[in-house]
């Protein structure tokens, strides 16, 4: 395992819109060491894209705020940079993939012209030289370099995707944020684009962070998980501990809910309820209205982070209850 290249401690988002708060991000905390891949799994509103532009520095505000926490990148607090120095980061030590690369491109710009330009301002190459690299990025990516003269129209879903993964790489940064690169598009071009990002990685050894409610995704490209719900990391360790030894009610019930061709059942398991109003989320553990095993402290206070081995962390009651269980008289764990 390489250094720590990204740690976040208890960061808090929020937006506040018409005498309303919305909470986005709730005391979240993860690490990333150098070439690592973390996956950061949950449903739609669970606060991940909000995370990562919180990484990036771009939650928009208004509305949005950073109420609380950091973001230590390299050691260094982003929180207390000013614009210039994050506009620095941005695209060179830290890269975003958005989720629509339809979105994510200059339609009245040449996909060269869009790669070269983020070569000239952070690396001070001219524009000679900016071009070159830049069709050597597409080169890489799978795309002919002679494509460079061409509008992002022209390209297919998954070419777009390439052009945005090639633009994200060009300055070699070390981390990369994938905020569900592959949603937009069918499963073989899936398929291609996952393999091509595992490729780069190794080639640039780019640490990742990898946003995604796909947990087969997470499967085949990931080296940790982070489970999100309501704005909160509720489980997370290595991709063997969370799938193999999973903890939490929740990551069960996502297990539950997605197929198995091991296992004969004629029917999924779908998690009941649905995922709470961020303007209202209830008090103590965030699940518990939607949880089978829910205790009367559950809907009272919010639920310690228990660790196990490996840094496998679960924010849940049941498993305070089971240690407190398994310890003898004179509190030595059997």
């Amino acid at each position: 395992m390489g250094k720590e290249l990204l740690k976040i401690s208890d960061l808090t988002i929020e937006y506040i819109a018409d005498d309303e708060v919305v909470s986005a991000v709730n005391s979240m905390s993860i690490e990333i060491h150098e070439g690592e891949t973390l996956g950061l799994v949950g449903e739609t509103g669970a606060g991940k894209t909000t995370s990562a532009l919180g990484i990036m520095r771009l939650v928009p505000n208004p509305p949005g705020i950073i109420k609380n926490g950091k973001i230590e990148f390299q050691g260094k607090n982003l929180l207390n940079l000013n614009e210039e120095e994050m506009r620095n980061i941005r695209g060179n030590m830290i890269s975003m993939i958005f989720q629509d690369p339809m979105t994510s491109l200059n339609p009245v710009m040449t996909v060269g012209e869009q790669i070269a330009e983020v070569i000239q301002i952070h690396e001070g190459l001219n524009h000679n030289d900016a071009d070159t690299k830049a069709r050597e990025m597409l080169e890489l990516v799978g795309i002919p370099g002679g494509r460079a003269i061409e509008f992002p129209h022209q390209f297919s879903g998954g070419m777009k995707q390439r052009v945005v993964i090639a633009i994200a790489l060009a300055c070699n940064p070390k981390l990369l944020i994938a905020d569900e690169p592959t949603t937009a598009l069918d499963v073989t071009i899936q398929a291609q684009v996952l393999d091509l990002m595992n490729d780069l990685k190794e080639k640039f050894k780019t640490a990742m962070l990898l946003i995604t409610h796909d947990l087969g995704v997470v499967a085949q490209v990931c080296d940790k998980v982070a489970i999100m719900y309501a704005g909160e990391i509720i489980e997370s360790g290595t991709l063997y501990d969370v799938y193999e030894n999973t903890k939490h009610p929740y990551t069960i019930g996502l297990f539950g809910s997605i197929p198995n061709m091991d296992s004969a059942e004629k029917r999924l398991t779908p998690i009941s309820g649905l995922m709470p109003d961020p303007t209202n989320l209830p008090n103590g553990c965030k699940f518990n209205p939607r949880c089978p095993y829910v205790l009367d402290i559950c809907k009272k206070e919010i639920p310690p982070i228990v660790e196990l081995e490996n840094n496998h962390r679960i924010k849940c009651f049941l498993l305070k209850k089971e240690e407190k269980i398994e310890k003898t008289k004179d509190g030595e764990l059997k």
